[in-house]
């Protein structure tokens, strides 16, 4: 059992700059040090006033926490709170803190024994490619060793190497996160792989992380907007915080701003690597193997990963990801044999999934939502299938993401064909506005229609295919649910939609 006292817990608030006072309704301060208050042990830390007892220290935390919450968590038997300000409710102590979101991480990552010093980390952030990167890894590790493997990711988190529950965010909040991570070692498992988000710097969700490997796979302009990064500057500062706690770093030297990144790197951590698609500006890269879609050779430093690799998953995006999974494994000491056979038997549900159907027509369904991620789709599809027509089905969620709206529209505007606007998580905003708002930055020769509903507007691009045409709905990809009024609604996914109506037509 996992427990802390609060003597310790104020040493290490005071240790870091974050303690302001502890007061109780009888305005005692802690002053008596042989107090036997100071000794008072928590088995438990929460920030959900339904999971609390009498052994539970609660945070208060979050711009939206109401008094009700903490009041409902002290009739559950609560006595110690840590907030950002006081509280009058009797019977309570309220720890007060400078910021809340700091002082999470650090009293947890003691109360969990320093979980993630007992497991290699590894942590990758990028615009585009996280879910798959870290996919492309869990299986070439699970390949090598198997059931060692830990996942957080937006895709779903495994703590044992087998069982899968589903992830409530992409880096969780750091309760959770540093209890997953203890879950794991105590599991014995050897890896930790997790997809680490802007969001989780910018709220400190990682604060006192280190990562044995840290992976920079891309940026972009994304998740900007009110409720998330006010400007581009801030979403890539949180974004290359990465690098600062990160032993090795593996760098996309095809990204934007390499050089800046590479040179931040340099600075904080013990080994830079670096990949792409050229000798000339990358330690290792990759060519296509022609022909062949999905075949690549890789090309090492040290040779010992050279060979030829094959993903199950179409697209150049897809093989930069791979190769950066392979340089991964070979740092955590995983021999080609398996690289190969993991990266071969991969698979990522809702990436680049295809059908085809009346012979000439093509069906995508990805997961693409956002700029960086919807042109490399469809920069993909239009060079495999160059004399096909070009449908595309999308929409952008709402409550977040709003910078995408325009991105969207003016990526579409480069593109010739139809594009079907529709609802994507569009949470508490109405669906139609959403598309209005990404229908007034198209400007190109690309026809626009609006059907709020997702599975009509999927229907209606198959229903009004014609011969030789390629259709990508992107968004979704294999997500079971729809955000509508901050509710999760069951939602057959985009995929099954296709399949189950070429199979009512008998297509």
């Amino acid at each position: 059992m996992y427990s802390i006292s609060i003597q310790r817990i104020q040493s290490i608030l005071f240790e870091q700059g974050l303690l302001r006072e502890i007061v109780s309704d009888n305005d005692w301060l802690f002053q008596i040090e042989e107090s036997k208050q100071l000794n008072k042990q928590f088995t438990q830390l929460s920030y959900n006033s339904k999971d609390t007892d009498t052994s539970t220290l609660f945070f208060c935390k979050g711009a939206t926490f109401k008094q009700a919450y903490l009041e409902d968590a002290i009739k559950k038997g609560v006595e110690y709170y840590v907030s950002e300000v006081v509280y009058d409710i009797p019977g309570s102590t309220a720890i007060i803190v400078s910021d809340i979101r700091k002082a999470m991480p650090l009293v947890a990552r003691e109360f969990y024994g320093f979980p993630d010093k007992k497991i290699d980390m590894v942590g990758i952030t990028g615009t585009k490619g996280k879910t798959t990167t870290t996919f492309f890894v869990y299986s070439i590790l699970d390949q090598y060793a198997p059931a060692k493997t830990a996942v957080i990711s937006t895709m779903g988190i495994t703590l044992d190497g087998q069982n899968w529950i589903e992830a409530q965010l992409t880096t969780p909040e750091s309760l959770d996160l540093f209890k997953m991570i203890a879950q794991a070692v105590k599991n014995g498992m050897k890896h930790l792989v997790m997809e680490v988000s802007s969001q989780a710097f910018k709220m400190n969700r990682v604060l006192g992380l280190y990562f044995d490997i840290g992976v920079f796979l891309n940026i972009s302009p994304d998740h900007i907007g009110p409720n998330e990064h006010p400007t581009m500057e801030d979403y890539f500062y949180c974004k290359r915080q990465l690098l600062n706690v990160s032993e090795t770093v593996i760098l996309n030297s095809q990204s934007d701003y390499f050089e800046l990144l590479k040179e931040q790197a340099s600075h904080y951590s013990k080994k830079v690597l670096t990949y792409g698609t050229s000798s000339e500006t990358a330690d290792y890269w990759y060519k296509d193997v022609e022909n062949h879609p999905k075949m690549f050779n890789i090309h090492s430093p040290d040779s010992i990963i050279d060979g030829t690799y094959t993903i199950a998953i179409p697209g150049d995006f897809n093989k930069e990801n791979a190769l950066c999974a392979a340089i991964i494994s070979s740092e955590l000491n995983v021999p080609k044999e398996s690289i190969q056979k993991g990266l071969d038997d991969a698979v990522i549900p809702g990436r680049m999934e295809h059908v085809a159907f009346n012979e000439s027509n093509h069906v995508y369904v990805d997961f693409a939502h956002n700029y960086i991620s919807l042109k490399s789709v469809l920069d993909y599809v239009i060079k495999e299938h160059p004399e096909n027509d070009l449908t595309i089905v999308l929409g952008a969620p709402g409550g977040k993401g709003v910078s995408r709206r325009k991105d969207f529209g003016e990526l579409l505007s480069e593109y010739v064909g139809k594009v079907i606007l529709t609802a994507d998580d569009p949470n508490e905003e109405d669906p139609r506005k959403i598309s209005e708002e990404i229908k007034q930055h198209i400007k190109g020769p690309l026809s626009v229609a609006i059907i709020d509903d997702r599975k009509e507007a999927i229907e209606y691009a198959l229903e009004n295919a014609d011969s030789n045409e390629t259709i990508v709905i992107a968004g979704k990809g294999n997500d079971d649910f729809i955000y509508i009024d901050k509710v999760k609604e069951p939602y057959i996914g985009d995929m099954p939609i296709v399949e189950n109506y070429i199979w009512r037509n008998g297509i």
